[in-house]
């Protein structure tokens, strides 16, 4: 795998990875993951990760229902970790937390083991990158509300926010202040979180039925914070998805916000295509995400490092079709006088 053009740099996306993390079977996909990523830094100039969230299916459990997973929470959550560990030390990783991340089972309440496992220190990456925090829903340091910059001299600075799942109304405010600072004005910001948009027909999430409380949902989170953001570019989110074709797993959508930006929007969601709820996990599938030099133009691709590994399944590890492989072009902006 390799970039169109050699003067890009890449993000990888990593769509909700729950499925892979619930059964022992699937654990090793997950680790290929990141193993492939973390050997293709140089290949593919990646410089982030980014990760949609619903690291485990049940944050707090060691009841199991055999029909929809056979690890507890705590093997789950190690799972994750391990999983991850590949790219500690070697390239910052950024996730959005989801649903699957709090409560007891469904996000009945804020609470997380995502910052007992994935604290600041253990990646060094984090330190170079990160540059502002907001305490999670139990008042503790977490990267469940981060912000990251990175700069390019194409692109300019460029500043990634990640949320925690369904933010509430202090995290969108907090989010608005930080990207409207002096410091951050002219960054284009990429903002991660997990529900935004529903699969196939990218309508926003609206009045989710969960218990977590209180919280914003794609629509609420784009009438209070994106629409009269005049930085917000692109925004990226997982969660929602069915079994059936590869376009149930996947929506995009571009809409002209309030300040007269167009906002780009990509939900990506792997975990039933590897068959079903209950199959693989994903089938090894993530995005390549290639910025080019013209400081405007991400080009995506859909490849599957578990079938690229193998000469008798290569063919199959690159999807083509219109909503695997395509353009986003933001609008343009000056860089000169921003990096």
């Amino acid at each position: 795998m390799h970039l169109d053009n050699g003067d890009s740099f890449s993000f990888i996306l990593l769509g909700d990875p729950q499925g892979y993390t619930k059964y022992d079977i699937n654990q090793p996909l997950f680790e290929l993951c990141t193993a492939w990523i973390a050997d293709n830094i140089d290949n593919l100039n990646i410089r982030a990760v980014l990760c949609t969230g619903d690291l485990v299916e049940q944050n707090e459990n060691i009841t199991m229902d055999r029909n929809m997973l056979n690890q507890t929470s705590r093997e789950m959550w190690e799972s994750a970790s391990r999983s991850m560990s590949r790219l500690d030390g070697r390239v910052p990783y950024i996730i959005s937390c989801g649903n699957h991340e709090y409560g007891y089972r469904k996000a009945e309440n804020g609470t997380t083991h995502f910052p007992e496992y994935f604290p600041f220190e253990r990646n060094t990456c984090w330190r170079d990158c990160l540059v502002a925090d907001f305490p999670n829903r139990e008042g503790k340091v977490s990267l469940e509300n981060a912000a990251f910059e990175f700069r390019d001299p194409a692109w300019g600075p460029v500043l990634v926010v990640a949320t925690e799942f369904a933010p509430r109304d202090e995290v969108l405010d907090w989010i608005r202040g930080l990207i409207s600072s002096d410091r951050f004005k002219n960054h284009r910001v990429i903002l991660l979180t997990h529900s935004f948009l529903r699969e196939r027909t990218a309508a926003r999430t609206d009045n989710e039925s969960y218990r977590l409380s209180p919280a914003n949902w794609g629509q609420q989170i784009w009438d209070k914070l994106v629409d009269s953001a005049s930085n917000i570019d692109l925004v990226i989110c997982g969660h929602t998805g069915k079994p059936g074709d590869f376009e149930d797993s996947v929506a995009y959508r571009v809409d002209r916000n309030s300040t007269g930006v167009n906002v780009h929007q990509m939900m990506f969601n792997v975990q039933v295509l590897g068959g079903g709820w209950e199959g693989n996990g994903g089938d090894g599938w993530l995005r390549i995400l290639e910025f080019m030099p013209d400081g405007r133009t991400i080009k995506v691709k859909t490849y599957s490092p578990l079938f690229g590994i193998s000469p008798s399944t290569r063919h199959l590890a690159r999807r083509t079709g219109a909503c695997d492989m395509f353009d986003i072009v933001l609008d343009a902006r000056g860089v000169a006088d921003t990096f």
